[in-house]
């Protein structure tokens, strides 16, 4: 018998058990994880930026995890010896008209205090990245890059230390509510538990539905396409360069990242793709489709946003379409100075009415809580969001 079962041992899944292990150090907490490794999808396929928080509205949960979550996220990894380095972020109008929108996310960052930010014009833009092209910036010099891979490694570790279990192989089918307590039944075996904790990402809906929770959001996947810089061409690119978003899509758009075990990634954009794992072109699965087919909010997004959508899919099977995007920050940069990259799949929640879920999304019962969204920057706030999942343990489960 288990206190805690967490599925899932993506970032999310690892930091929430980790917080519970500190919260209740005498707890049996257990962690299933369907891949032979840890941190196997979101955690591991994104660009591992340590973001500062600068973009999410003032009091969301987004403001408020990412900001605490960078600090923990930092100290953790200079007192554990994970790869990571503050290497600073500027984000670039690239012409006039982009300087209102400019001037929003700057007080918007203020309002979040994220420290240091401050805006700079084109050449103190030049001083910091000398082949980008824009007339102004801000510059955030708190944004940085890490090895979450290794973030999650050090997580298991220290579960596996204090005496809990993080199984590998382990797939949730069902989970049934017996007498008090709750057995999980796995691809391969059934364990009891007291707690459920679903961190599942990109299966969260199912899970949740597994263990009875008749939620109305639904995840549809999209996978964010990448390119890397060559060896001859990464001296452009010194820290982190990103455009402006576009504020009626939650994506930071294409943009240029060190990356923390070396190389620069290019990327990435964002189309729908006929799998939930689905990370190269041509991905499919007939259950994933047919899911999405038969849920009326995928149609609603497509009506709204169909303009963007073949714009994405267009630089998806374009690479001179790419590196169009890409030569807004940089103008320099051509062809050849890209080679491929794997892709990544992020979890969009999505309600029937077509409306993005923009923010963290729990929905809780008795004896489970399931994590429905958790989109960036759930990496940089894995260890805030644990602290905020330890909490509703607590409230929902009228635990000390």
């Amino acid at each position: 018998m288990y206190d805690f079962t967490i599925v899932g041992a993506g970032i999310v899944g690892l930091s929430t058990a980790y917080k519970l292990s500190l919260s209740y150090p005498d707890a049996n907490i257990l962690v299933l994880e369907k891949e032979g490794r840890v941190a196997s999808h979101q955690t591991g396929h994104n660009s591992g930026v340590i973001h500062s928080g600068i973009y999410y509205k003032p009091g969301s949960y987004k403001a408020k995890n990412c900001v605490d979550g960078r600090h923990q996220l930092v100290e953790f990894c200079r007192e554990n010896n994970v790869t990571h380095d503050i290497c600073g972020k500027i984000i670039v109008a690239s012409d006039e008209s982009e300087i209102p929108t400019l001037k929003e996310i700057y007080e918007r960052g203020l309002q979040n205090k994220i420290e240091g930010i401050e805006r700079i014009d084109q050449q103190q833009m030049k001083e910091i990245e000398p082949y980008v092209n824009g007339v102004q910036a801000i510059h955030v010099p708190c944004t940085g890059i890490v090895d979450f891979v290794g973030f999650c490694r050090v997580l298991a570790d220290k579960l596996s230390e204090s005496g809990h279990i993080v199984k590998l192989n382990r797939q949730v089918q069902n989970v049934i509510h017996s007498n008090g307590s709750l057995n999980v039944q796995t691809n391969t075996d059934s364990f009891k538990t007291n707690y459920l904790i679903n961190c599942a990402g990109l299966h969260s809906d199912r899970v949740a539905r597994a263990a009875g929770v008749q939620s109305p959001v639904k995840i549809v996947p999209f996978r964010g396409e990448y390119y890397e810089l060559t060896p001859e061409a990464e001296h452009k690119v010194k820290g982190l360069i990103y455009p402006l978003p576009n504020p009626e899509f939650p994506f930071l758009g294409v943009h240029f990242t060190k990356m923390a075990l070396g190389g620069v990634e290019c990327g990435p954009n964002a189309v729908f793709t006929f799998k939930r794992e689905g990370y190269k072109k041509g991905s499919f699965d007939l259950q994933d489709t047919i899911e999405v087919a038969d849920f009326p909010g995928f149609w609603k997004l497509a009506s709204q946003h169909w303009k963007m959508g073949i714009d994405e899919m267009y630089r998806s099977y374009s690479k001179r379409g790419f590196l169009k995007k890409l030569q807004k920050l940089i103008p320099s940069i051509q062809l050849e100075d890209l080679t491929g990259s794997p892709s990544g799949v992020r979890a969009m929640a999505l309600k029937p009415d077509g409306e993005i879920l923009d923010d963290f999304y729990f929905e809780t019962t008795d004896r489970e809580v399931h994590v429905l969204n958790a989109p960036s920057p759930a990496a940089t706030a894995g260890l805030a969001i644990g602290d905020e999942i330890v909490k509703k343990v607590k409230e929902n489960f009228s635990l000390v």
